[in-house]
This record gives structure tokens, sequence and C-alpha cells, in this order.
């Protein structure tokens, strides 16, 4: 089994980058060829990864979330699956390979540092925690996505205002478009965080008898469920659209990332144990 998951490490980076090769020159060419076999590679990736957590989990008795380099390797499937899903619901694929970059990117940093860990704190063995931290991750890859679907409107509203009508204009869908797509998935990251705090609910008392809502993650972490929750609940009932919804999903993102950051390197947490 070790010898299986050392190979699929390897392999990961690779199908990875084919995975973005093919996604970039299907951006450059739309050949109509190319429309159904981008997803087969996402698809084959993204089931080899699925794969290659269950056998880690398996083989060292804990998921693997319990160093920098286990989790980027869960961030690069999350981000994957939370395009893939996008990408179902709404069939619109000329957006691909800016966001597999980001998988592939985190994939070759993990692949290339990870460690087999055998012995870990047993708070790390839960498989409740497993679900905890992936659901976290897989919303927060949402809200990376939905950043980088905002950060598209505002490069393709620019040139339209500019009248530069290249590839980007060609390739990109409209700007309804990625709006719509900034929103599912913002949706989708509401939905994984959103399990992620139920989850970490009941699984935090049983773990930590003594903890604090008052702790720097938690408080953060609801900031950002709150400011996500407004930003939907508005288009869908209120009037927000276009250059202001996109705008809000950057700045959830942003304040998002801020957030992760200083409640895990320079607050104390009890999260701090992985």
């Amino acid at each position: 089994m070790i010898s299986a998951i050392h190979t699929i490490n390897i392999l990961l980076p690779l199908l990875y980058f084919t995975t973005l090769i093919v996604y970039f020159y299907d951006f450059l060419k739309a050949e109509k060829k190319l429309i159904n076999i981008k997803r087969v590679f996402l698809f084959i990736t993204l089931f080899l990864h699925l794969f290659y957590i269950v056998l880690r989990t398996i083989a060292f008795d804990h998921p693997p979330i319990t160093n920098v380099f286990e989790i980027f390797t869960i961030l690069a499937i999350t981000i994957s699956f939370s395009y893939f899903l996008v990408e179902l619901v709404s069939d619109i694929r000329g957006t691909g390979p800016f966001i597999i970059i980001l998988p592939f990117i985190f994939q070759l940093i993990s692949s290339l540092f990870i460690q087999d860990l055998v012995e870990v704190k047993d708070v790390l063995r839960s498989n409740l925690l497993g679900f905890h931290v992936i659901s976290a991750l897989l919303g927060y890859s949402g809200f990376t996505i939905s950043a980088v679907y905002g950060f598209l409107y505002l490069v393709l509203y620019k040139d339209i205002k500019l009248n530069k009508f290249g590839l980007i204009f060609n390739r990109l869908p409209n700007l309804e478009v990625l709006e719509r797509l900034s929103l599912y998935s913002a949706v989708i990251g509401f939905i994984a965080l959103t399990m992620a705090i139920v989850i970490g609910v009941i699984w935090l008392p049983i773990a930590f008898p003594h903890f604090s809502y008052t702790d720097p993650k938690l408080i953060g972490t609801f900031l950002v469920w709150i400011l996500y929750a407004a930003g939907i609940i508005s288009k869908v009932f209120g009037n927000w659209r276009g250059k202001k919804l996109v705008m809000l999903s950057i700045t959830g993102f942003t304040i998002a990332i801020f957030s992760t950051i200083l409640s895990n390197f320079l607050a104390q947490s009890f999260h701090s144990f992985y």
C-alpha cells in the first residue's frame, strides 16, 4: 500500500499539469474535440486523488490533515472538486485554466515535501475531525473560485470599457455568466463551510471540554460565514448584482485569507494542534 501511495503521489502533479495543459490549449484554440476530453481528464485526476486520500488515511491511521503539506493536497482536491461541480452545473468551461493552475501548484508542493507520518496526536486520528477540516477547506475552495471568477469579471469589464476585444473577450463567458459562476461557487463554499461549522459544534465539546467560543479562529470563521450569507441573501432577495456582487466576493475571500493567517499564526488557538 505504501508503494502505491508513493507512486500516486508522483503521478498526481503530472495529472494536474496535463489537465491544466488540456484546458489551457482549449482556451487558446477552442477546438470542439476537446470539449469533453477536458472534463474526462479532470474526472480521472479527481478520482485518483480521492483514492490517494483514502489510501493515506487507511495506511497511516489518520486523515491527511496533520501538517501544511497534507493540507495542501486536500486544498488541491477540494478546489478541483468545487470547480468540477461548477462546471457540471453551468456547463461553462472556458475559465478552467484559471482555476486548475491552483490545485496543480498546491499538489506539486505537497508531493515534493509530504511525509509519511505514523506518530501523531490522538486527536488528529478522529475521522469526524477529518470531515470537519475537509468541509472547511472545501468551503474556502468555493470562495477561492468565486473570487477568481470575480477577478475575471473585472478584467473583462475593463477590456469592454476600453474597447479591447481580444482573446479574453472571445474566450471568457460574458459578464452575466461570470457573475453567475461567482455566485454558484460562493454558494458551494457557503454550504460546505456551514457543514464544517455544524460538525465542529458537535465535535468540539467532545475533543475540548474547556474550549472557548471566543477562540480567534471560531470568530473569524463565523464572520466569513456571515459575510457570505449576507451576500447570497442580497443577491437572491435583493438588488445586488454585477460589479457590486463580485467585489463582495473578492472582499469576502480577502477577509477569509487574512482571518485564516491571523488566527493560525498570530493568535493562540486550540486549532493550532494541526
